[in-house]
């Protein structure tokens, strides 16, 4: 099926324990900081019901006659990915600024966990029998799915039976029913979420086989025990005018605290294994980190957009050092879109019989996109120029006092007028300079992993037989020689 907008709201009235600013929410759909974003992937499931934009949406699922979401198919065809590529760019659209934790990139996690039945075979058969179960009801009942992922860690010199056991979390008890797990994790729109793909953290989970924090289950977001604990969103801050961006599609962040909630045995996807663990670790963004660089890819569009049209208003886009800063702002964006395309083209066969990006190129795409973003958003602000740190407010533009004054001085013609120029204001100093901004920067950077950890995936993937192999016969060096690159 595919569910509404409405029925997702009600979905989620479901009695969940949710804190912001100090206050306990009645209802996350209603509240002002949780409406916007609530609206927005609600947005995302009525497209899939509208003529207009259903074909992009959704695909006829053969095994059952029904339409079904095509970000929650398993892509094992180029034009599994071409179409989940469509559905992307269509939703990021239609939210006009970026939303990621909206579901799709986070199913991706969960088919990492498919390729690694053999893994889970070996701790119980049990195990694959609910990942594959899990999958197949992403499919047909269309929940909104995220990924439960960054414990508080504690004191990372050691070890978390070192110190307070709940910095990380871990099973405290086995039941008749499953098991008991204690701690917490940090997750993006878990407040308003269905479920959860919850995994041990990059962090260090013990070195016995059969450590308690080498846990993972699919977590749903109503299950009694569970607490939110929600950052202070940017929604209702200040005047929508004024920051349009962080009133729209601003993704809140929140602490899930575990206090002893039971995850029943057929939600569990592997339990005091630590190679499960290490598995899911090195291959939780074989597919999700796809849909995630696109995102940026969206942001390297509205960043581009913001600059050229601000240069163009004062007709400054023919000055060839104009035209060089957003000559980078476009090679940066190229670089993105042709790794995003490359990893499509030279797609692989996974374990588990899907197909898989190129996951060389996926990765070393994810990097440049990730790296260079702060660059390259400084490359925007220069372009935009100091007037978006110093503009006035859109309620002092209609002053009737001061408010001709502004008209004045902000209108340059007939075709750019003062009204124009400050929403384009407004939509840049949001974009790129606003708490906002600084917060959707450090996401990009951390969302799925630290920097130290993408470069560790690019090291792990690139095919480092063939530069060895160049430099060997080119240097005529014999075979005498051993030593490959280190694991």
């Amino acid at each position: 099926m595919i569910r509404t907008g409405d029925e997702y709201r009600q979905s989620i009235r479901d009695g969940r324990k949710v804190w912001i600013d100090g206050e306990k929410v009645a209802d996350v759909t209603t509240h002002p900081m949780f409406k916007p974003i609530v609206d927005v992937r609600a947005r995302i499931y009525d497209l899939a019901h509208e003529d207009a934009t259903q074909k992009v949406m959704t695909y006829a699922n053969e095994e059952n006659g029904e339409l079904n979401a095509i970000a929650n198919r398993l892509p094992t065809t180029q034009q599994d990915w071409h179409d989940k590529r469509a559905a992307v760019d269509l939703v990021q659209r239609e939210a006009g600024g970026v939303v990621t934790r909206v579901g799709d990139e986070t199913i991706g996690e969960m088919w990492s966990l498919f390729d690694g039945q053999d893994v889970l075979n070996e701790v119980d058969p049990r195990f694959s029998e609910n990942i594959r179960r899990h999958i197949a009801k992403s499919i047909t009942a269309d929940p909104f799915h995220v990924s439960a992922n960054t414990d508080p860690k504690g004191d990372r010199s050691k070890a978390p039976q070192d110190q307070d056991p709940d910095m990380l979390l871990h099973v405290v008890r086995e039941t008749d029913s499953g098991i008991v797990v204690r701690g917490a994790k940090y997750e993006t729109a878990a407040a308003y979420s269905n479920q959860a793909f919850t995994k041990p953290t990059i962090a260090n989970w013990g070195n016995s086989e059969l450590s308690a924090y080498a846990v993972g289950f699919v977590m749903d977001m109503g299950t009694p025990g569970l607490k939110f604990i929600s950052r202070t969103g940017f929604a209702g801050k200040g005047p929508a005018d004024d920051y349009p961006l962080a009133n729209r599609v601003d993704e809140v962040e929140s602490l899930v605290v575990f206090d002893d909630v039971e995850i029943p045995w057929e939600d569990v996807l592997f339990y005091r294994h630590t190679k499960a663990a290490a598995f899911i670790r090195s291959t939780l963004h074989r597919y999700s980190a796809f849909p995630f660089v696109q995102r940026t890819l969206h942001l390297a569009d509205l960043m581009i957009g913001a600059a050229l049209w601000n240069v163009k208003q004062t007709g400054l886009e023919k000055q060839q050092a104009v035209q060089e800063k957003l000559a980078q702002l476009a090679c940066y964006r190229e670089g993105i879109n042709a790794h995003l395309t490359a990893a499509i083209a030279n797609a692989e066969t996974s374990p588990g019989g899907l197909l898989m990006p190129n996951q060389s190129l996926l990765y070393a795409g994810r990097v440049t996109a990730l790296s260079q973003l702060p660059a390259m958003m400084h490359i925007a602000r220069e372009l935009c120029g100091g007037q978006i740190c110093i503009t006035p407010d859109a309620a002092t533009f209609g002053d009737p006092e001061v408010g001709p004054w502004l008209e004045k001085f902000y209108s340059i013609n007939d075709n750019w007028v003062s009204e124009d120029r400050r929403k384009l204001l407004s939509f840049a100093r949001d974009l790129l300079n606003s708490d906002y901004a600084g917060h959707r920067l450090t996401f990009q950077l951390f969302a799925q992993s630290p920097p130290f950890a993408q470069l560790g995936a690019v090291y792990r993937n690139f095919d480092f037989d063939g530069p060895l192999g160049l430099v060997k016969a080119s240097a005529g060096l014999s075979d005498k020689i051993v030593g490959g690159v280190p694991d």
